[in-house]
């Protein structure tokens, strides 16, 4: 009969509560067997939700409702059982959900596209490495852009899964811009502006090395270069960087995998274009011939920064010196290097010299080596000389720059002259070797053409275009009639800043050196 009793009242509780509200009876106290029941109806009642329903309006109904049919023992006690199975149920979600609360939850953030460079609003996007509903690492890349400057590859600051993919190859991304979603565990997530500034943050480890722990003492390289190598299984010791300071590139990566069998030989990015070009041409022979259709090509990377600094060049008032160079010192000395020469990875030319005498020029006149600054009405002179070469490459033309050419020796310019034309070949030059530059040379005789009237490479005041080396006829004092290996030079320059005269003394004091390069041994350092 108490457990009759008890379970009518387990069940009551279960009931929705009527809108009246009177005090809760008083339960008569239990009494006989059912007294060892009371610690279970303890524990029972505390946790129902319901319990602090209000009770019935009238005695009378809740006497009525509350009136069990009779039960025995044995089917009291299977639903107790039950109810407080459910109770447990019931407490072991509402614990399961507070676990799930505190646990990391996966949260979608958005990766913009961060400042790449001073000056640079957007980029154009030239492929993925990633798609929607891959699984990323830290350190993974991501995508690479072009700017107007530099090649450049994404890397994501977390570990999660691709969501979105915003942009496709060819489309231009403005900074700030969104690139892509993805879910990361919530305790990954950091502020945008740090996410931002992660593109910069990448440039700076690149620019001064690594921290110390993350790769042995010695070894320069990016972390997607680690991640590469840590991928094939590859000690970024044991490989030999060909980057600028030795620093490990991707293609090294690669050509080390490759050569213990982890990989195949890596195809250069400008061997793929010119498989491309290939294809291209092949399925041209093949259309009909007298097909002939106008073609819209959109203006990309290095072509897209010409645009603007030509036309921003355009409106600066030029004016241009010719003047011409007796090289017969220079083809001997040129020979006699060549001639020494023991690695048969350097091959001397005529422009490192030519280099390394123009900065010894422009420490006398170093009006030449100033940038002009028209909202200021200023003229900064610069201390580093930081020779910009001009370069024509498949992607367009391009100017890296040599810096701090006063402190460094023939040898050491011809080794960065090389690098610089090695990755500019293959679209992987990065933002520091384009920026900063602070005059330009312009080797158009490399390919062709006696002289040219070059364009300022703003804000830089002057720009030198140098002819190709040919021999022509001259005079001696006796007027006896020579072969001379002649060089013309034709510098143009920022009429707002500098005057001629000053231009026809800087040509004098270049020409004097590179036509007795013994002088130049008197201001070597």
């Amino acid at each position: 009969m108490a457990s009759s009793r008890l379970a009518s009242r387990f069940r009551c509780r279960l009931r929705p509560a009527p809108v009246a509200r009177r005090p809760s009876p008083v339960h008569p106290p239990l009494v006989g067997p059912t007294a060892s029941s009371l610690p279970l109806r303890g524990l029972l009642l505390p946790l129902s939700p319901l319990r602090f329903a209000s009770p019935d309006a009238s005695s009378s109904s809740s006497s009525s409702s509350l009136s069990p049919p009779p039960l025995s023992s044995s089917s009291s006690a299977t639903r107790l059982l039950d109810g407080l199975n459910w109770r447990r149920v019931g407490f072991g979600k509402r614990w399961f959900a507070s676990e799930a609360s505190a646990a990391p939850a996966a949260e979608l953030v958005e990766i913009p596209l961060a400042q790449t460079g001073e000056g640079i609003a957007e980029c154009e996007l030239l492929r993925w490495f990633v798609s929607e509903g891959d699984q990323v690492d830290e350190f993974q890349r991501l995508c690479e852009v072009q700017s107007d400057k530099a090649t450049i590859e994404i890397t994501s600051r977390f570990k999660g899964k691709v969501h979105q993919v915003h942009f496709g190859p060819g489309d231009i991304v403005k900074v700030g811009e969104t690139l892509l979603k993805m879910m990361v565990v919530d305790s990954q997530t950091v502020s945008h502006d740090s996410i931002a500034s992660s593109t910069d943050h990448s440039l700076a480890v690149d620019a001064a090395g690594p921290s110390e722990g993350c790769v042995p003492s010695g070894t320069l390289s990016t972390p997607a270069v680690r991640n590469l190598a840590k991928q094939y299984g590859l000690n970024i010791s044991d490989i030999q960087g060909t980057g600028k300071d030795g620093r490990v590139l991707k293609e090294d990566v690669l050509s080390y995998a490759a050569s213990k069998g982890l990989c195949k030989e890596p195809t250069s990015a400008l061997e793929e274009n010119i498989d491309q070009v290939e294809l291209l041409e092949g399925r041209g022979s093949l259309s009909d011939a007298h097909c002939y259709e106008d073609k819209r090509i959109s203006l990309r990377g290095y072509q897209r920064s010409m645009v603007k600094s030509m036309s921003l060049a355009a409106k600066v008032p030029h004016f241009h010196f010719l003047e011409e160079i007796n090289c017969d010192a220079l083809v001997e000395l040129k020979a006699s290097f060549q001639n020494a020469n023991k690695d048969h990875n350097i091959k001397h030319t005529f422009l490192p010299f030519l280099i390394k005498s123009l900065s010894m020029a422009l420490s006398k006149y170093p009006l030449l080596n100033s940038c002009f600054v028209e909202e200021a009405n200023e003229v900064i002179f610069k201390g580093s000389h930081n020779i910009g070469v001009a370069m024509a490459t498949t992607h367009g033309l391009v100017v890296p720059n040599i810096k701090n050419v006063q402190s460094l020796s023939i040898l050491e310019i011809t080794k960065e002259l090389a690098r610089l034309h090695e990755m500019a070949s293959h679209n992987r030059l990065s933002t520091e070797d384009i920026a900063g530059g602070t005059i330009t040379l312009s080797n158009i005789g490399a390919i062709g053409g006696k002289f040219g009237s070059p364009l300022l490479n703003l804000p830089e005041v002057a720009i030198i275009a140098l002819g190709r080396i040919q021999k022509l006829p001259r005079f001696d004092d006796d007027e006896n009639v020579y072969p001379s290996s002649i060089i013309n030079v034709i510098v143009g320059a920022d009429h707002r800043v500098v005057d001629g005269a000053t231009v026809a003394r800087f040509c004098n004091e270049w020409k004097s050196l590179v036509e007795k390069p013994e002088l130049l041994l008197l201001h070597m350092r």
